[in-house]
């Protein structure tokens, strides 16, 4: 069974970087077509999907996401999640339903 573990730094400043981990194991990040997404969600609103890095290891990431050049509006939890076949959100929504594992979240606080 896979499992997914994420790890952050809980509390970042916003003229840091923040980087975050996920942690599989269980399964072969390679195996199938998997796609190994970040989710996220900030307080009081939806599910925000971030990017994915596929199987064969290609990626893509949100385009109003690469844009970004502060993460001062990035407090949330977020969320490593796999689903059995890779897939990109263009609209950046997802739902529960749309991966078949997830992890129990890792809460980043941005604040100076």
């Amino acid at each position: 069974q896979v499992q997914l573990q994420e790890s952050g730094p809980g509390l970042v400043k916003p003229s840091q970087t923040l980087s975050l981990t996920c942690t599989v194991s269980g399964g072969s990040i390679t195996a199938g077509y998997r796609g190994w997404s970040w989710v996220r969600r900030p307080p009081g609103r939806e599910l925000e999907w971030m990017g994915v890095i596929a199987y064969d290891g290609s990626t893509y990431i949100s385009p109003s996401l690469k844009s970004r050049t502060s993460i001062s509006r990035d407090t949330a939890v977020y969320y490593c999640a796999a689903n059995e076949i890779a897939t990109m959100y263009p609209s950046e929504h997802c739902s529960d339903s749309d991966m078949s594992h997830w992890g129990k979240g890792a809460l980043v606080i941005v604040s100076s």
